[in-house]
């Protein structure tokens, strides 16, 4: 109980300014939570769907995983079925890439919206802390020009110590908040760099079925035509 009145009063003596503070702190807050449970549920939808794709890929049922991709509004859904439905239509490895790194571009920016005032509300309440700070400094040195003098040193030390207070609370806000921005940013990356796997992956299967086909038409191209030759060597002469 005495430690929810020390808050208490900590948070009162801070004056005006802490208002402001918890305001921004309670905005980063909500920001936070709501890009922290999209990004976990967009890299548990990918890796869900991740596992269904891949050995089909491997199958090379790429009609069947088109199919599947095109239905579904995962991430990694809309930038493999970018490659997918190029796959057979567009013979160079360089154009399904492009068409696929045009959906990560497209993607990128909704995983990184609203990440950013995360760390904005972190710098807004370290400033606001200092305001007050200076706020507060300048009406405990008004006041005390007034004082007396046998008093000026115990009311200066109590208005600098309350003065503090925005700061003290500024930095408890700030903290925390670019903390969790640096946890985002760091999810943020991950997702996309399973994309870019995945993208990859999906490209080398392209290329290597590419690469089977067009060995097995050389193959059947210069093969010998066996019952000619025997023919040839049967009407020979001895």
């Amino acid at each position: 109980m005495n430690t929810i009145y020390s808050i208490v009063g900590f948070f009162v003596s801070g004056g005006m300014f802490m208002y402001p503070i918890l305001l921004v702190f309670a905005v980063g807050l909500a920001v936070a939570i709501e890009r922290y449970f999209t990004l976990s549920l967009v890299a548990r939808k990918n890796q869900e769907v991740w596992k269904e794709i891949q050995p089909l890929l491997g199958k090379g049922e790429f009609d069947r995983a088109y199919k599947m991709t095109s239905k579904d509004d995962s991430t990694i859904s809309q930038v493999l079925s970018m490659g997918l439905s190029l796959q057979g239509a567009v013979r160079r490895r360089e154009d399904i890439e492009i068409a696929m790194e045009e959906s990560m571009m497209e993607i990128v920016p909704r995983l990184e919206k609203r990440t950013p005032y995360v760390a904005l509300c972190s710098s807004i309440a370290t400033l606001l802390g200092l305001l007050g700070t200076i706020m507060g400094l300048i009406q405990a040195f008004t006041s005390v020009a007034n004082a007396n003098p046998a008093e000026k040193a115990d009311l200066l030390s109590a208005s600098i110590s309350v003065a503090m207070n925005t700061t003290a609370f500024g930095l408890m806000v700030a903290i925390p908040l670019l903390v969790v921005h640096a946890v985002l940013v760091s999810k943020t990356g991950d997702i996309v760099d399973s994309l870019e796997m995945a993208s990859v992956k999906v490209l080398n299967v392209f290329s290597k079925r590419s690469r089977r086909l067009a060995g097995e038409g050389t193959d059947r191209a210069d093969a010998p035509d066996t019952d000619l030759d025997l023919g040839d060597e049967a009407v020979a002469p001895a």
